[in-house]
């Protein structure tokens, strides 16, 4: 069974995302829509890294906190949007540049007014790279 009430289609919300958002200008992408989770994925190329030539850790947080959003948006009844309140994130392994990060969104909770999600990211080896967690509020759209 299904947790979304705005369902979309990864191919849907690829279209959505403009080159002029941080989604686009990242290469951030959705792989997979499943019946509670979302997945994505990014390059890390010359506009992903530290100078030391790994993943920066601000970058791997853009991603988490773009796939938490939109799964709780997807979550949200018609007329409600989410709005992030908090996220951390423990990077455990570098990404090298060159290589791809990807990242699985899935629920820890969905209330009426706060969801809480947990976020993967795993290197191109499989190994996890970043945990993170993060919690929205629920607003109604004015």
């Amino acid at each position: 069974m299904s947790i979304w009430r705005q369902p979309a289609t990864a191919q849907e919300i690829n279209q959505r995302f403009s080159p002029e958002t941080v989604n686009g200008l990242l290469g951030i992408r959705i792989i997979e829509v499943g019946p509670d989770y979302i997945e994505g994925e990014m390059p890390v190329d010359g506009r992903h890294v530290q100078p030391f030539g790994i993943l920066h850790g601000g970058v791997s947080v853009v991603l988490t906190e773009t796939l938490g959003s939109l799964a709780s948006v997807m979550c949200c009844d018609p007329g409600f949007s989410a709005v992030g309140l908090e996220v951390n994130a423990n990077h455990l392994r570098p990404v090298p540049k060159g290589g791809t990060v990807r990242g699985r969104c899935t629920p820890v909770r969905i209330g009426r007014s706060v969801h809480v999600w947990n976020i993967e990211l795993r290197r191109d080896d499989g190994e996890v790279s970043c945990v993170s967690r993060l919690t929205t509020a629920i607003l109604e759209r004015k």
